[in-house]
């Protein structure tokens, strides 16, 4: 009886740990301001949402702008004259507008205007309209950057957590991105 016992409490006690680390975190109240390559919540309060095949059906109606805020650092501006530069490429979701470095938790007042701007222009300036923000899957950035739309007073705001990796694994198209002009470029 003992050995029965005895293997269910270590049984469990392996299990607990791995069914937490498995758990996605709370919704934190503010934006998230480090470490935004880690799991993101299962919500957004305010806004939808959405797996892939619901991206996918919004893409293929056309129903809405969809927002990549990948990051993408800046070519330095110290560079040696020749040095030669490469971007690192992007593909996301065809026809998508790319408005990198926007995700982050605190936004310089530039880039805060650049982010609102282009929001405005993607909504052709009516709030209510459906914008699908997006990153990667476990990227805190898209995250962040649909609560900044919906505390701009966006009012139909669609997070997609997966992003394009999810888009990828379904076997989705992608098309290699240029992001929008940056305030400093």
């Amino acid at each position: 009886m003992r050995r029965p016992l005895a293997a269910a409490l270590v049984v469990a006690a392996l299990a607990v740990p791995a069914l937490a680390q498995q758990q996605q975190p709370f919704e934190p109240e503010g934006f998230r301001t480090d470490n935004y390559r880690a799991p993101v919540p299962a919500t957004l309060e305010g806004a939808r949402v959405l797996t892939t095949g619901e991206a996918e059906t919004i893409w293929r109606a056309k129903g809405g702008a969809f927002i990549d805020v990948m990051p993408r650092p800046p070519k330095p501006k110290n560079l040696p004259e020749g040095t030669v530069w490469r971007e690192a490429p992007r593909k996301n979701i065809p026809g998508s507008i790319w408005l990198p470095d926007t995700g982050y938790g605190a936004l310089p007042s530039a880039m805060d205007g650049y982010f609102r701007r282009s929001l405005a222009q993607a909504s052709h300036g009516d709030k209510a309209a459906l914008l699908v923000i997006y990153c990667l899957a476990d990227c805190w950035m898209s995250w962040n950057a649909a609560k900044r739309a919906l505390a701009d007073g966006y009012s139909n705001i669609a997070w997609y957590p997966d992003g394009t990796d999810g888009w990828e694994r379904a076997k989705l198209p992608t098309e290699e991105a240029q992001p929008e002009p940056r305030p400093d470029q």
